[in-house]
């Protein structure tokens, strides 16, 4: 970490602060009101938790800015987990006892449509001192201060790593304190984030694609649950995109007999009928039994195209296999998972945008 770059900016935000006390005083007012709310939820009443009361839990996080409909993406969490399991599993994310780094890759594991942005603000409204709130814009900010080996990806943020840059922000959050602010929690450094050390003008540029980030590491490849967190946040930012742009948007779907696909994205046009395209993500596995469920796919008349997902090097090997294959290989198309990330981020920051000019009631 670059102490020197930290304290300079931390006498700036001193400054500004004093210069808006109003504003500091909101600050202050809106961290302890929603510290209080979430830690309110305590174990026993997130175990009672009915659907209305996980709406009104998970809607006024931060990270749910790019949703206008924010019934959507609930109902998509009680769908694809089911209310019980889930509650039971936040209650155990939330207010476990097991070291935080393994509560944190469990609930990565065995829920499904919640990122770290969604999970490390739920840990960090509850446990302010203990837990930080990851983001891009926490991104920005730690890299532009000179802290190593970021996660660039929500795959690349393991429980180990999430504990390491806890403990990160409880160093900045001491360089706070020997400043003069009065008890700085996490969250106070995650105001500080935002407010001094945003110094990316369109944060879709840390997330370029290099040289170095064509390919999957080697390493990851070969690890097993590398390769499965990879998998799933692929998949749930294509079920993300096709909602974005208006599709009836679905993870693991059944389009044909024997045929389960990764993603779905839908239409209705009109009194004609539906269009469906179909994703497959290829991270490790046989490239053969990928071929063979997307050739089962086009077994459903809707299906107007298939998609499969994955590396550079994978992409060319799944192209030639499906060389030979009929009618598949003129409606296979292919998509590199760097791009997909890329546009993910792109429409995020479009739809966060455009949903903070509140131009639409929630729950409309």
């Amino acid at each position: 970490m670059n102490l020197k770059l930290l304290k300079t900016h931390i006498e700036n935000y001193k400054k500004s602060l004093e210069k808006d006390f109003d504003k500091h005083e909101r600050d202050l007012a809106q961290r302890q009101e929603r510290t209080n709310y979430y830690q309110s939820w305590t174990e026993e009443r997130i175990l009672k938790m009915n659907e209305d009361d996980l709406y009104e839990y998970i809607s006024g996080l931060w990270a749910m800015l790019i949703w206008g409909n924010k019934h959507y993406v609930v109902d998509k969490i009680v769908n694809n987990n089911g209310l019980e399991n889930f509650r039971k599993e936040l209650a155990e994310l939330v207010w476990g006892i097991a070291p935080i780094e393994k509560r944190w890759d469990h609930f990565r594991s065995h829920i499904k449509g919640l990122g770290p942005a969604m999970i490390s603000e739920i840990l960090c409204h509850t446990h302010p001192t203990e837990c930080m709130l990851w983001n891009r814009r926490a991104y920005v900010g730690l890299n532009y201060i000179g802290i190593k080996n970021l996660p660039r990806y929500d795959y690349q943020m393991t429980g180990k790593k999430y504990n390491h840059l806890s403990s990160v922000t409880k160093e900045v959050a001491l360089e706070l304190e020997k400043s003069g602010i009065k008890n700085p929690t996490l969250l106070t450094v995650d105001y500080f984030i935002w407010d001094e050390l945003q110094v990316v003008d369109k944060l879709s540029q840390i997330f370029s694609k290099t040289e170095a980030e064509k390919e999957i590491s080697v390493v990851d490849k070969e690890d097993a649950d590398a390769a499965r967190f990879i998998h799933d946040e692929i998949r749930d930012k294509l079920a993300d995109i096709g909602r974005w742009l208006g599709f009836n948007s679905n993870i693991e779907r059944k389009v044909a007999h024997g045929s389960q696909v990764d993603a779905v994205w839908e239409a209705t046009i009109g009194n004609m009928g539906r269009v469906i395209y179909v994703f497959e993500v290829q991270t490790k596995g046989s490239i053969d039994s990928l071929i063979i469920n997307l050739y089962k796919c086009l077994n459903n008349p809707a299906v107007q195209g298939v998609v499969a997902v994955s590396d550079a090097t994978q992409l060319e090997k799944i192209s030639k296999h499906a060389a030979d294959v009929g009618d598949l290989n003129k409606k296979l198309k292919y998509w590199d998972y760097l791009e997909v990330l890329q546009i993910h981020e792109a429409l995020e920051s479009v739809n966060e945008t455009i949903n903070k000019l509140g131009l639409v009631p929630h729950g409309f």
